[in-house]
Formats: C-alpha cells, structure tokens, sequence
C-alpha cells in the first residue's frame, strides 16, 4: 500500500475513536514508520518472530502533574509500523482500516494510562459488542 493511502487510514481511524475520546487527547503527534526500529525491538524484549504493530512513547494523561508543560515539553507519539499492520490484517483476514484503527485505539489507551494487561482485557470487551 502507498504511505498516501496508509496516511489516510491512519486519519480515518482516528476519526473512528469516539469524540469524548478525541477531546482528551493532549499533545500527541502520531507517526508512520514501515518497521520498528532494531532499538525500539530491543527496547521492547521483542523475539525474532515478533513485531509491533504500534508503540506509544511519552507521559500518559493519568502521570501528568501540574507542571506537566511548563518548559519545552515534546509530544508524546504513537508510532504505526505500517508494514506488520498489513501483515496482521492478511493474516487475521481483516481490512486493513479496521488494524489500523484497532492499533490506533491500544495505543491511546496507553496514552490515558491504561497498561498493556488492561488495554488487552478492554480489547476483548469491545470485541463482544
């Protein structure tokens, strides 16, 4: 798939969290990269066979304290590994949208301070519905 058209997946999925959700969100840049990084799967005790679909990296909502801001502060970021996510919706028999926007949410909900235990267990209650 052409970044172009990953590009607007990754808008159309983020338009897909619920507005309440969208409004919430503070200081977060969202970022396509084809893989994750030899670092990054270092950094994440990744196996051969293992890849990431996406990666949230920063202070989630429930961390920040007041002073969260004052000074420079970056964006966090939410990075999507475009090529695993194709590679997870060919598997899975799935769109491609719809990984794009699954990825999307796990990872705003580390952004709201959710860890990874929980955001599995609300994935699977909202995969019941």
């Amino acid at each position: 798939m052409k970044k172009d058209d990953f590009e607007k997946l990754v808008a159309e999925g983020y338009e897909r969290l619920p507005t309440w959700v969208r409004k919430k969100i503070s200081n977060v840049a969202i970022l396509i990269e084809d893989l994750p990084r030899d670092e990054t799967r270092k950094e994440e005790g990744l196996e051969d066979d293992e890849t990431l679909l996406g990666l949230y990296h920063g202070i989630p909502l429930s961390a920040r304290g007041e002073m969260y801001g004052v000074g420079g502060t970056l964006p966090d970021t939410i990075t999507l590994y475009q090529l695993p996510i194709e590679e997870a919706a060919e598997e899975d028999v799935m769109d491609v949208r719809d990984v794009v926007a699954e990825t999307i949410w796990h990872e705003f909900a580390h952004h709201f301070g959710m860890e990874e235990g929980e955001v599995r267990d609300r994935e699977q209650e909202r995969k019941h519905f």
